[in-house]
């Protein structure tokens, strides 16, 4: 299982034991963690499961692909660090993976 970090704004830590091949979305709702909507479920469809990834994360994390970055132009307070945690996808090499959720989602 990999380990994966989510931080909400007021600082609160919700660490979670994440599948291979899953999505970070899909940790933060099976594992109750606030601020991360994800109206379209993961389809890449909205910019609600909007989450900045820590600097050191972003090589391994990757870029985003095209139709990310189309969403990414709908979250508020977009950063060079911001993902959509719907499209990263959980593997052993992102163990330790630390992201933080914004204030509000778009």
């Amino acid at each position: 299982m990999t380990k994966l970090t989510y931080i909400v704004p007021d600082g609160t830590r919700f660490d979670v034991e994440a599948e291979n091949g899953s999505t970070v979305m899909e940790n933060a709702i099976r594992n109750g963690v606030p601020g991360i909507e994800a109206e379209c479920g993961g389809a890449c469809a909205c910019a609600t499961c909007h989450v900045y990834v820590d600097e050191g994360w972003s090589p391994t994390v990757g870029e985003p692909q095209a139709m990310e970055e189309d969403m990414l132009d709908f979250a508020y307070e977009v950063q060079p660090n911001s993902r959509l945690s719907c499209q990263i996808q959980v593997t052993d090499e992102l163990d330790g993976l630390v992201v933080r959720i914004p204030e509000r989602q778009a």
